[in-house]
């Protein structure tokens, strides 16, 4: 019977599971299901729908469970930042914000003014940006957020599905990388920068790096889907990480370009890079397999499209490239990365929007 792995990568807008299988051919991959990660705003404020993506991946597992296939590893990588507040209970408490929500503007000044912006750079090596869960834990303590008051745990995405998979709570490398508290350096969570948050280590699962174990699938969840008691794995829980691991290089001299809803453009190094350049360029150092650093830019990515096309009713790219093709180059131009674009009510309008403020030909086609 082939042996094979069961993959979760889910996207900010999108997530699938994945089979892989190392055969006499290769490595070989086959999507299993593919399935909308759509944002839930309630009252002001943007949520993931963390049950919906939990479903998903059940479904993913009653599919591979009918194959004849044996599943050996089940593993999950997310995009990165957000996190679950988990109860005594062993309940999640609320649905989690999306880094989209705009509860954090401003969010880093405030938090500089108790931890100055070079110290939390020269601890984590990890670029500024206001969604980072540092920012994020800051603005619920400063709200003094019922969910995190209550939270007996904090999972970042992927460790919080392994837990609904498993029933273990951990916290993989990668993923808290994002997160602006761990130190590059001893790779390990930042004690000044949980003590600043009024967190302690013990709020987070147990500690693990990508190839561990984490468990297996509970007893519900193996009747649920027809499986045994199958290992639940911690891989680079980041999905960039997965993917830079992923990257067929020849040598560790490489450069790549991860494309999704967001673009991380980077390289693989050994130990971090924390100077004064990095810092003012906002590059950043997060976590990687086998004690890599991937010392990379975000960049915006696809949002942009994404959004445009969910409103134009999921439009293909090849009838959107055939337009492109027909339309006058560079008449109007664009900053993605402008607050404008973060997540308007409606991407078309807030591009004409841009293009009218700042004075340039308003777009009268898509």
């Amino acid at each position: 019977m082939k042996q094979c792995f069961f993959a979760v990568d889910l996207g900010a807008t999108s997530g699938r599971t994945i089979l892989g299988a190392f055969t006499d051919k290769g490595f070989e991959l086959e999507e299993v299901n593919r399935f909308p990660n759509h944002l839930i705003e309630v009252s002001g404020h943007v949520y993931w729908d963390i049950n919906a993506l939990y479903q998903h991946i059940i479904e993913g597992l009653k599919i591979a469970a009918q194959k004849q296939i044996e599943i050996t590893s089940i593993g999950i990588d997310t995009w990165g930042v957000d996190f679950v507040c988990i109860g005594k209970d062993g309940h999640i408490l609320r649905q989690p914000y999306a880094y989209r929500d705009p509860h954090t503007i401003g969010a880093p000044e405030a938090y500089f003014n108790r931890i100055s912006r070079a110290r939390v750079y020269e601890l984590t090596g990890i670029q500024v940006m206001n969604f980072n869960s540092l920012f994020q834990l800051d603005t619920l303590r400063r709200n003094n957020d019922s969910s995190l008051e209550s939270a007996d745990k904090i999972l970042f995405i992927p460790d919080a599905l392994s837990y609904m998979l498993s029933g273990k709570m951990v916290t993989e490398y990668t993923i808290a990388s994002t997160a602006q508290l761990v130190n590059a350096h001893t790779r390990k969570l930042e004690p000044e920068l949980l003590s600043s948050l009024g967190l302690t280590e013990d709020k987070f699962g147990r500690f693990v790096y990508p190839g561990e174990l984490i468990g297996t699938l509970t007893a519900e969840v193996q009747k649920l889907t027809g499986l045994g008691a199958i290992p639940v794995v911690a891989v680079a829980g980041h999905d960039t990480g997965s993917a830079v691991a992923a990257v067929p290089a020849l040598t560790k001299n490489f450069a790549y370009l991860s494309s999704g809803t967001w673009s991380l453009m980077g390289i693989e190094i050994d130990k971090p890079v924390i100077n004064a350049q990095t810092e003012l360029f906002n590059f950043t150092n997060e976590g990687g397999v086998e004690g890599t650093i991937r010392l990379l830019k975000n960049i915006c990515g696809m949002w942009l499209l994404e959004r445009c096309r969910s409103e134009w009713e999921e439009t293909s790219y090849p009838e959107l490239i055939s337009e492109a093709q027909k339309s006058e180059a560079f008449r109007s131009i664009i900053n993605p990365d402008d607050a404008l674009f973060s997540n308007p009510s409606n991407m078309e309008s807030a591009i004409c929007e841009y293009c009218a403020l700042t004075n340039q030909p308003i777009p009268d086609t898509r």
